[in-house]
């Protein structure tokens, strides 16, 4: 790790997670969960290509409240893969790993970019199962950026195997680019995006991953019936003011759309405590409020 790395990162990592494992339609399914169960449920969805270590250093900042847990999808990180991949399959790995994580009842859920396009579906599916959906700079209109990168790019149909881990590292690049100070989270996230095979350190995700079509997710953004909430970054080029304005409107003007200073996409990695401050505020008055709800 970078000793530049601040206590509080170093203090969230030292909060280890338990790790579980569960059969979702044939495939194994991992996650990891901090802290005590009998907490209210908080489940984190990594983004494409991405895995839940992504919410190591986030997930432990919740736990005084909460029982916060951070799946792999399919095809990502340390879960197993798919002959082909949807929304509508990752939605119910989210769904079962909420019920064998235990919670006294429906969870909120998290998820960033294409993880937030899973939270979307999830809350459209099973939105009487949830008691809300955090969309983090994910956006409806056009694909996710990790999905236009597997269709144009090479970064994720042809990923590169190297001689040692730390060369491996050095290839490690976020989708879209964008600056990024917090090195010593830049680094963690890429050594546990990697593993050892004959061929040498690769990626952990699926190559195929976005052979399919993942489709815009508009009409299942304007049918969630549970409480939901956009997160965006302020300087993010993939939900651009135009973009969640739009998003606002698909979910009837009344969800909160919650801009973070000076963050783009990976608003988690180059805001992470602005973020953690506000999603805490977010629920804390969601804890005390009555959940919205279209019909009323």
């Amino acid at each position: 790790m970078s000793d530049s790395a601040p206590l509080w990162f170093t203090e969230s990592l030292a909060a280890e997670p338990t790790e579980h494992e569960i059969s979702v339609e044939g495939t194994p399914i991992r996650y990891l969960s901090w802290g005590e169960s009998g907490k209210p449920g908080l489940v984190f969805v990594h983004g494409g290509a991405a895995h839940a270590q992504w919410w190591s250093f986030i997930a432990p900042m919740f736990t005084e409240n909460w029982h916060p847990v951070a799946l792999h999808l399919s095809g990502h990180g340390d879960s197993g893969r798919r002959d082909s991949y949807s929304h509508e399959m990752w939605a119910s790995e989210v769904i079962a790993v909420s019920r064998d994580a235990g919670f006294p009842g429906p969870p909120v859920v998290v998820g960033h970019s294409l993880g937030g396009m899973v939270t979307i579906q999830t809350a459209a599916t099973y939105g009487d199962d949830l008691a809300g959906a955090v969309i983090v700079d994910a956006p409806v209109r056009r694909p996710s950026p990790e999905s236009e990168e597997g269709r144009s790019g090479r970064a994720f149909r042809a990923p590169g195997a190297y001689p040692t881990l730390e060369e491996a590292m050095g290839h490690f690049r976020l989708i879209p680019p964008q600056p990024c100070e917090n090195d010593y989270i830049v680094d963690y996230i890429a050594q546990n995006s990697l593993h050892e095979t004959e061929a040498g350190w690769t990626w952990k995700f699926d190559p195929s991953l976005f052979r399919g079509t993942l489709v815009p997710l508009r009409d299942q953004l304007a049918s969630v019936r549970c409480r939901v909430a956009l997160f965006t970054g302020d300087k993010s080029v993939v939900v651009p003011p135009d973009t969640a304005q739009y998003m606002y409107e698909l979910m009837g003007r009344v969800a909160p759309v919650i801009s973070i200073p000076e963050a783009h996409h990976h608003l988690t990695l180059d805001q992470p405590l602005a973020f953690v401050a506000a999603l805490r505020t977010l629920l804390a008055d969601w804890n005390h409020s009555i959940g919205f709800s279209r019909d009323a």
